[in-house]
């Protein structure tokens, strides 16, 4: 069973009271529990089940303009007492950083909105097996499948943001995961291909016969690769694909990055980096958002952010910290992005593929080559030749590359957007790409 508000309350309170009895000038407390289920197959059979119980406390004690911060699995009074007591002596020794505080009074959430990330159905194990029966069942149908593997994770979470300008909320969230991976093979070749599906509701999750043929589809097409030329030509990538760029684009527009000095954005705000026809939205209030939040990991009240505009930079994404390294008020992006989108794009999914006599459909991509000092793109690829719009024949051992400031102006988008996970992307075509082949 979760641990209730309460419990995780009274856990933070204790700490943050003891470490102002101490002589803290501020502090802040976060305590969360967390409830793991996984079952995993491989090749039809039961190859593991756990599950985990996680507890912890984060604390962080400031004397002025001096911080720590210490963490523990072990909430037991005697322990608290000897942690908070070692976070504050530590805070004495550590020299002053004129941009450590808490964030701003005025800033912290107030109104909290239920966003319906909890979801109190539990599936027995019983129940995760006869759904991973029936996936690996239906993965396996064709002969040409000669390996499975997946899995089905269940998630449950709750936690306590404690501090000491008043600040003291939290939240349920849940998550239902299930996997597959396949392995098909034919005199040609072998190759390997996967879907997952992960909801914060068990009923929103694909079903499992569904989750299976996606997976076993997608692996046999890409049986027999053929290889090409090196070229200069349009790359239209998978929406699984896509959203990777967007990642990146987070990356890159992170207040920490910028306060560095290390993203090939800096310095772009209310300039033009996307051609005029991309818009960028961060959206923390979806209903049932893989990455929904009320506010962010400081307390700091999360809204909706236009990050692009008709192509132009109009915001970071901003914790307090480095905010105040740039001047620059927190906007609850503490941690990151939370719902990252494209907004749809005008042409549908079967006139992007017809926009060019040739190109190429990629739906993996190989190794990390993405420098976000420098905006260089360089990747391994594999996916289809696409000739007036039809699929020809898989290719492989390709590589693509680029810079994301030419890329980012070169993007078209489909309209065919959706929500599955906490960054998505439409279907992407980015023009005059380069090809290294055979």
């Amino acid at each position: 069973m979760i641990k209730d508000q309460e419990y995780l309350k009274s856990k933070a309170s204790y700490c943050l009271e003891l470490a102002k009895k101490l002589g803290a000038t501020d502090a802040s407390v976060t305590v969360g529990n967390s409830i793991s289920e996984t079952v995993s197959f491989r090749n039809k059979a039961l190859d593991e089940s756990n599950r985990s119980d996680s507890l912890a406390i984060s604390i962080e004690t400031y004397i002025d303009k001096k911080k720590s911060s210490i963490s523990s699995s072990n909430l037991l009074e005697e322990n608290l007492k000897t942690l908070i007591k070692k976070c504050y002596e530590t805070t004495k020794i550590t020299p002053e950083d004129e941009y450590n505080s808490l964030p701003d009074k005025n800033l912290l959430a107030k109104n909290i909105k239920d966003l319906n990330l909890y979801d109190e159905s539990h599936l027995e194990n019983d129940k995760k097996i006869d759904y991973l029966k029936e996936l690996e069942e239906t993965a396996s149908i064709d002969k040409k499948i000669i390996n499975t593997e997946s899995g089905f994770t269940e998630n449950k979470s709750n936690f306590i943001l404690v501090n000491s300008d008043g600040f003291c909320d939290g939240y349920k969230s849940s998550s239902f995961t299930a996997s597959s991976v396949t392995v098909a093979k034919d005199e040609n070749s072998m190759e390997r291909d996967y879907e997952f599906t992960s909801r914060c509701h068990l009923d929103d999750i694909v079903k499992a016969k569904e989750l299976g043929e996606i997976a076993a589809n997608q692996t046999i097409k890409k049986l027999s690769p053929k290889k090409i030329g090196s070229d200069k030509i349009s790359i239209i990538f998978d929406k699984r694909i896509s959203k990777g760029f967007l990642s990146s684009f987070a990356g890159a527009i992170s207040s920490s990055a910028i306060a560095r000095g290390t993203s090939f954005l800096k310095d772009k705000i209310d300039k033009q980096v996307f051609s005029d026809s991309i818009s960028i939205i961060d959206k923390p209030d979806l209903i049932k958002g893989m990455g929904s939040q009320c506010f962010d990991s400081e307390g700091v009240k999360s809204e909706t952010l236009n990050l692009v505009n008709n192509g132009i930079l109009t915001s970071y994404l901003i914790d307090t910290y480095n905010g105040k390294k740039l001047n620059l008020r927190s906007n609850g992006r503490s941690g990151g992005s939370t719902n990252l989108y494209f907004e749809n794009g005008k042409l549908s999914f079967e006139e992007l593929l017809k926009t060019n006599s040739k190109c190429l459909y990629v739906t993996e991509t190989i190794g990390h080559g993405t420098n976000l000092v420098t905006g260089d793109y360089s990747v391994g690829a594999t996916g289809f030749l696409v000739e007036n719009g039809e699929f020809k024949y898989p290719v492989n051992e390709i590589t693509i590359a680029g810079n994301f400031n030419d890329m980012f102006k070169n993007i078209t988008l489909a309209n065919d957007l959706e929500f599955k996970y906490s960054v998505n992307s439409p279907t992407m075509m980015i023009h005059g790409m380069t090809v290294a082949g055979k």
